[in-house]
């Protein structure tokens, strides 16, 4: 080809190029603006890259987890308060590594003298902690080494696939005054948590959890099966996580009976009352009695045990496609008063959860709500102490119950994530203490939030809650991630919206989700990606500002220009008040938010002129509320 005719050609082909990438680029920066890619650490990656987690939310086809049955047989002096207790461990080793040890939890060494916790323990109730009397491994006597809240046995090799058998004889006492979770309660009483030596969590993101347990962090356990057998002297009544098998050994006829009853009927009835404890023929005559329990596929087991406690119980159908029931327990203390309604609001707390919100059938057997010196959750069981009001009563019963759901049934990490369970028992007890009496609105957390947004301690949601302590800890548990889960609510409606939550706990009841899990579940779900909305809300720093910027009236047509000074999405609520009067509100969700505008603007009609702009409301922080008002002239 002459030269003449190539070099325009070459110029043509030149420039076309040019512009053909200079499109990519632009098409590739408008992707990236509307697909927004959340991070990836590399622990989590590796995750992804081996196949056990996916990017559609769900468990990959390779997930794996550990497991354990554990048989454990306690016997507990109420006077001296000392525990001892015996334990049978068979354990697998379902992860395609080679364990070089087995590391144990020994929660109650927060109390050991020496040890390192962020709560307050008084010196009355520091001790030696955990007292391992003997191990033995596979048949043979087990050297270990206990550090802090964790234990290491040194093991060969447990190969993939592998079954090992511990045997294990110990004791401790338990606390009497510093109740953190568990303890005596008052003399006769007490409720006992994280009682036994257990096998730590292995997973597929960071081998063992050997976060050390220092008060404020909770709890991450295993998926396991667990035979409890509680030993205390005759007179004393037992609850415990897992249903009651040997009901008729422990208990006079007539009180199985009232239990066997009240796990049948609607009706709520007292099991035990105070009539019953005077007389005092509840339990078998025998010294002793011992109690057996048993507990499928949960991540840990409690009991409670009190010897003038009475015992309120009820049912009701929690799933009408199968008719299964769950019963309801509440056991207390008759000079707390605010107890005898406590039966009533944790019924209605496990019915609206089951129907309302999540909207999942109960996953258990039975509730038990124990009058306690906490307020805390465990499986199938509630440490609540007395409150003033029924206010606080009915917040209290439904965030705990809550918890039910998350941790329990989805196994959460909560040492890392607390936000993943206490956000969810957040946004419960704001949405179901309403619906038990519409005098409990509770906007727990909202001005704690908006005293701590955006500034220094005001850490990311996604921050691990190792890293953090008091109000960052408390901020990023609580409110913060239970605003997120309610916006989300909001965009996407509720019919979607269940949808997506019913994906996610499809996927990863009875299993170990982390927060890319959750996120992913959700997207799928909904079929719709918000990242753009996880990114701005988990991931980054920030906080939350509206302002009313203008006001426009033309008359009937009428505009409020928001102005996002922050950078949290929040929904927009705007009353506006009319020279005559009336009032109208207008509510936009986050969705205004996501092209990274900011201001979104109101367009409406009215006949009368408007008085006065007020933007905000109960479940929108703002860490300015000045600009929040505007008044007409």
């Amino acid at each position: 080809m002459p030269v003449a005719v190539l070099l325009p050609a070459l110029l043509f082909l030149a420039l076309f190029c040019y512009m053909k990438n200079i499109l990519f680029l632009l098409l590739l920066g408008t992707a990236a603006v509307a697909q927004v890619s959340l991070p990836f650490p590399l622990n989590i990656k590796t995750a992804y890259d081996t196949g056990t987690r996916s990017v559609d939310g769900k468990p990959g086809k390779n997930y794996w987890q550990n497991t354990a049955d554990y048989t454990i047989n306690v016997s507990y002096n109420p006077v001296t308060r000392v525990l001892t207790g015996t334990e049978e461990i068979d354990y697998i080793n379902k992860s395609p590594d080679v364990l070089y040890e087995i590391v144990f939890k020994l929660y109650p060494n927060i109390y050991k003298k020496g040890n390192i916790r962020d709560m307050a323990v008084e010196a009355t109730d520091l001790t030696d902690g955990v007292i391992i009397q003997n191990i033995f491994l596979d048949g043979n006597t087990s050297p270990y080494d206990i550090k802090g809240t964790n234990m290491i046995i040194p093991y060969t090799a447990v190969q993939p696939g592998q079954k090992i058998h511990f045997s294990i004889k110990y004791s401790y006492t338990v606390n009497a005054t510093s109740h953190i979770r568990t303890g005596e309660i008052d003399k006769g009483t007490a409720f006992i948590a994280y009682f036994f030596p257990r096998i730590a969590v292995y997973d597929d993101i960071d081998g063992w959890n050997k976060y050390p347990y220092t008060g404020s962090q909770e709890f991450y356990n295993d998926f396991c099966h667990f035979n409890l057998s509680v030993t205390v002297p005759s007179n004393f009544l037992v609850w415990a996580t897992g249903d009651l098998l040997n009901c008729d050994e422990v208990l006079n006829q007539q009180y199985c009976e009232r239990l066997h009853n009240a796990g049948q009927k609607d009706d709520i009835i007292y099991v035990v009352d105070s009539t019953d404890l005077k007389e005092g023929n509840i339990t078998k005559q025998k010294e002793f009695n011992t109690w057996k329990f048993k507990a499928d596929n949960v991540v840990d087991v409690a009991f409670a045990l009190s010897n003038h406690y009475v015992w309120q119980s009820t049912s009701l159908v929690v799933d009408k496609k199968t008719n299964r029931r769950t019963r309801v327990d509440a056991v207390f203390n008759t000079q707390h008063k605010d107890y005898f309604d406590a039966i009533e609001v944790s019924r209605k707390t496990v019915e609206l959860m089951s129907y309302n919100f999540p909207k999942w059938p109960y996953p258990y057997n039975h509730e038990t709500v124990f009058d306690g010196l906490d307020q805390m959750e465990y499986p199938m069981m509630v440490n609540d102490n007395p409150v003033a009001t029924k206010f606080d009563l009915i917040t209290l019963a439904d965030h705990e119950i809550f918890h039910t759901m998350f941790p329990f049934y989805m196994g959460i990490n909560e040492t890392k994530y607390g936000w993943m369970d206490e956000g969810w028992a957040t946004i419960g007890e704001w949405l179901l203490s309403p619906m038990i009496d519409s005098t409990a609105a509770d906007d727990y957390g909202m001005a704690r939030y908006e005293k701590n947004a955006g500034k220094e301690i005001d850490a990311p949601i996604i921050s691990l809650s190792t890293q953090l302590r008091d109000a960052p800890l408390i901020n990023n548990s609580y409110e913060k991630p239970a605003l997120g889960y309610l916006y989300i609510k909001d965009l996407l409606g509720d019919e979607l919206f269940f949808k997506a939550l019913h994906y996610y706990i499809q996927q990863w009841n009875g299993k170990h989700p982390m927060p890319l899990d959750f996120f992913n579940c959700i997207n799928t779900g909904s079929g719709k990606n918000l990242n753009w909305f996880w990114k701005r809300w988990f991931y980054d720093v920030g906080y939350p500002d509206l302002a009313i910027e203008k006001v426009v009236e033309k008359g009937n047509a009428k505009q409020v220009i928001i102005e996002m000074k922050g950078n949290k999405p929040v929904p927009v609520d705007a009353t506006i008040t009319y020279t005559d009067g009336s009032k109208q509100t207008i509510h936009r969700t986050i969705a205004v938010w996501e092209k990274n505008n900011t201001t979104v603007t109101l367009n409406f009609t009215a006949p009368n002129k408007i008085k006065r702009v007020d933007l905000g409301g109960m479940y929108i922080p703002d860490v300015n509320k000045k600009d929040n008002v505007w008044e007409g002239k």
